[in-house]
């Protein structure tokens, strides 16, 4: 799925679920943008909306606005295929 980013993935640097899921990401040719909430407080403020409050990562979020909370990579697949239909 070459091309411009449709996902922004919110994580930090010590996360070890979002290590493997970028890992998987990249395998797949997913693009994707990586935003590190421990260096942009405002994005911290966008995880805790979409987690009740809670600074959960990875978190990511979608050209639609809607988002997963450390979903599997068949759940983030199934989500921009539903994207691009």
């Amino acid at each position: 799925m070459p091309g411009v980013p449709t996902v922004t993935m919110y994580s930090t640097k010590w996360c070890g679920y979002c290590h493997r899921l970028k890992s998987q990401m990249d395998r797949e040719g997913i693009e994707f943008e990586i935003v590190d909430i421990e260096k942009h407080p405002e994005a911290a403020s966008i995880v805790a909306h979409h987690n009740r409050g809670n600074h959960t990562v990875p978190t990511l979020v979608y050209a639609d606005g809607s988002a997963q909370t450390n979903p599997g990579i068949k759940d983030v697949r199934a989500k921009l295929q539903s994207l691009s239909s």
